[in-house]
């Protein structure tokens, strides 16, 4: 007894041939994307660390901050800041402003080593004693005082004589001193009896800070005593009154 084989026949063939080249494909294609998921893209490969400052979104602007951080300012001692760049925080100056003052006031300035002092005859009426306090440039070049004196009355002992003189009047004008002029600034207290408060002991020295000045005066007080707790010291002016 024989056997007939048939053979497949075109139709069949053609589909067997299909379904081979699409589990091929089927392969490559899952090849292809575990090797795309194991590299970086070129983009994300380029994009710089955050930890050089230069991250994207808001690092990319330089701030080095994390959305919603507290900027900190520039300022010296690391204090910080809500005032945007370029905008002054009311109630202070700009640094370079305070420094070109500073160094504008003292440069003129007339300073305790460039003058003497004395205290002038005592101005007595009405109850009141008024004493000038005299200031004269002694140097080679101009300078100027405006404001007050800071005055206290001492002992030689430096022990202090009752308080330190408050401020009487405004705060008055510049006054410039050619070498060899004088400006002046009045002491003031009353006699003894027009007030219960009792006289403060005699002093000996007035102790003075010419005005804008962190360096001390002295000169003889001529016995000067506070009567009626009344002890005050007027702006400079210009002249010496006596």
């Amino acid at each position: 007894m024989s056997l007939t084989i048939k053979k497949p026949g075109r139709g069949r063939r053609v589909a067997a041939g299909s379904l081979i080249a699409v589990a091929a494909l089927g392969l490559s294609a899952c090849k292809g994307g575990t090797d795309a998921a194991s590299r970086p893209s070129s983009a994300a490969a380029s994009a710089p660390s955050s930890d050089t400052g230069q991250g994207s979104g808001a690092q990319a602007s330089g701030s080095g901050h994390s959305p919603g951080a507290e900027p900190q300012s520039s300022a010296p001692g690391g204090h910080r800041s809500s005032a945007a760049p370029g905008v002054t925080p009311k109630g202070t100056v700009p640094r370079t402003t305070r420094s070109q003052s500073s160094a504008m006031a003292a440069s003129d300035r007339c300073t305790a080593a460039a003058m003497s002092l004395r205290l002038g005859h005592a101005d007595i009426g009405a109850g009141n004693i008024r004493y000038p306090l005299i200031f004269t440039n002694k140097s080679k070049k101009a300078c100027t005082l405006r404001g007050f004196p800071g005055v206290s009355l001492i002992n030689r002992d430096g022990s202090a004589v009752g308080k330190p003189a408050t401020r009487a009047a405004g705060a008055g004008g510049v006054v410039r001193l050619q070498p060899g002029q004088s400006a002046h600034a009045v002491l003031h207290t009353v006699n003894e009896g027009v007030s219960d408060t009792p006289c403060w002991a005699k002093s000996q020295i007035v102790y003075v800070y010419p005005p804008g000045s962190k360096e001390s005066m002295t000169t003889g007080s001529d016995g000067l005593r506070v009567c009626g707790g009344r002890f005050d010291v007027t702006a400079v002016e210009p002249g010496s009154l006596g």
